[in-house]
């Protein structure tokens, strides 16, 4: 969000500014695109949402005078959080609704944070699961290795004592 505020500046207090200090304002992005644009004024205001990427531009003209005169300019220009005005947001009454959205904030917040420490608990169990049924496979492995040994044991024995009987070795 960008806003802008402009007037043509009074040096002498009381007294109005004269015709002759009548301005043109132009605003634009750095493609070119216009934002904003008044002709033959004292003071005014924009406000846009920045959608282009790059540097914006605000021209201030004056018509040609004779003589030539400066025509001094109070500018104003404020974006993103800076834009917004929370003086006029609390005097629109609109507390009662704000308070009611930060606590609906506030909630979604506890929610959040408690939906961590679950998913950090869960996530430890995992870990220990997965911790256990790791010990468990290593065990496994172990016993039917044991096994697998015994048996080729066996067999030999058994052969051995086979041929051993038909006086083959």
């Amino acid at each position: 969000m960008t806003v802008g505020h402009y007037s043509v500046a009074n040096s002498t207090e009381g007294v109005p500014v004269p015709e002759s200090h009548r301005i043109t304002v132009k605003v634009t992005s750095s493609y070119g695109n216009s934002y904003h644009s008044s002709e033959n004024v004292q003071s005014g205001q924009f406000s846009f949402h920045a959608v282009e990427a790059g540097d914006y531009l605000a021209c201030f003209f004056a018509a040609d005078h004779q003589p030539p005169l400066k025509i001094p300019i109070e500018f104003d220009w404020r974006s993103g959080v800076a834009a917004k005005d929370w003086s006029n947001v609390a005097k629109k009454g609109s507390v009662d609704a704000m308070e009611y959205e930060l606590k609906k904030l506030a909630d979604t917040i506890t929610s959040i944070h408690e939906e961590m420490f679950y998913l950090r608990e869960r996530e430890r169990e995992m870990q220990e699961l997965n911790r256990v049924t790791n010990s468990r496979m290593a065990w496994l492995s172990f016993l039917s290795l044991f096994i697998c040994l015994s048996v080729a044991g066996m067999q030999v024995w058994h052969l051995k004592s086979f041929f051993e009987k038909k006086k083959l070795i």
